[in-house]
């Protein structure tokens, strides 16, 4: 049988780019019942074990609802729903990622993805060995530090406080508004929570919660595009199915509790092939096209995580992401 490429492969796809609405609602549902259910739980359980137990499976649900709120402001799911558009506004609020700014950034990266020229809101700049050895000690010092571990692990305050909300804030007020009312909000909800209900419930509630949910939210769309065999290119080599096959990884997870949790967003080389796919028919388009079958793969395994964060820049000589030493 003779293998897509290019534009036909992404033609391919295009009968798998609708959805089943009662699986959407089914999904939406069903999790943001477990996620109202969790933030109950801690609510009114006394015995702390137990809301701590609750409050790291809150933040995990949490990773779970922001990966179906990724696939409805794609408009792949629940799209012209005005209950889902209530629901998802509310949520990205909540979670820092207001829609406005979330919507801009994410088409842009998916415009855009794998160029080294790209920069963006809430992403990851690249840059080559050669442009990174010019850079000022304080521009390599940025650079780095965005990258470290520490840095992702703290997304919630680096990632969706500062570079999602208070960036497009500074750098585009009268398109992203809402940012600026997602900070009152969110920041006003949990003084309320310290003040009426204590510090304690503000832990379990609030930070435990938002700092999980930080973390791996950001570090997903790191691995996502930061890992071993990952390509890079110029404006006019790049294309945009070489840049979904070549510049976009697998997260292969065969443990099926997280693959409820990332509710499919491991698929991201099918997702930048077609970003219309429902996340939950993204398994179905695998299976569907050999040329899919045989991606570019990390996983969640200590080892390949740390073999992710060693990569800092491009190196043209070489043509892969290497670490230096700074």
């Amino acid at each position: 049988m003779q293998m897509l490429e290019g534009k036909q492969l992404i033609l391919a796809t295009g009968p798998y780019a609708k959805e089943d609405r009662k699986k959407s609602w089914l999904y939406t549902l069903s999790t943001l019942f477990i996620l109202l259910l969790s933030f109950s739980s801690i609510l009114l359980i006394h015995f702390w074990p137990l809301r701590l137990i609750c409050s790291i499976f809150t933040g995990l649900v949490i990773v779970r609802m922001f990966c179906i709120y990724h696939d409805q402001q794609h408009k792949s799911i629940l799209n012209e729903s005005l209950l889902g558009d209530i629901i998802f506004t509310i949520f990205g609020i909540y979670v820092l990622a207001p829609k406005s700014i979330w919507r801009e950034s994410h088409d842009d990266h998916h415009k855009n993805n794998s160029k080294l020229s790209f920069s963006s809101i809430g992403y990851f700049p690249i840059y080559s060995k050669q442009k990174f050895m010019k850079c000022s000690k304080a521009e390599k010092f940025h650079y780095l530090f965005v990258r470290h571990p520490l840095t992702i692990a703290c997304g919630y305050f680096f990632a969706f406080t500062l570079g999602i909300c208070v960036k497009s804030i500074i750098t585009g007020f009268r398109k992203h508004a809402d940012s600026l009312l997602a900070l009152i909000i969110h920041y006003t909800y949990q003084y309320c929570v310290f003040h009426f209900l204590g510090w304690q419930t503000w832990l379990f509630l609030c930070i435990i919660p938002h700092f999980i949910f930080g973390g791996i939210g950001t570090y997903l769309f790191y691995a996502q595009h930061n890992f071993p065999g990952v390509t890079f290119a110029g404006d006019e080599e790049w294309t945009y199915e070489g840049a979904a096959l070549e510049s976009s990884s697998f997260l292969d997870v065969s443990w099926w509790p997280l693959k409820w949790i990332t509710a499919n967003v491991g698929y991201h080389h099918i997702h930048h092939i077609n970003a219309r796919i429902p996340f939950y028919r993204l398994p179905e388009v695998m299976k569907a096209f050999p040329e899919l079958q045989n991606p570019k793969k990390t996983t969640l395994k200590p080892k390949d995580i740390m073999a992710c964060f060693k990569l800092k820049v491009w190196d043209h000589e070489t043509q892969k992401m290497v670490g230096i030493n700074f």
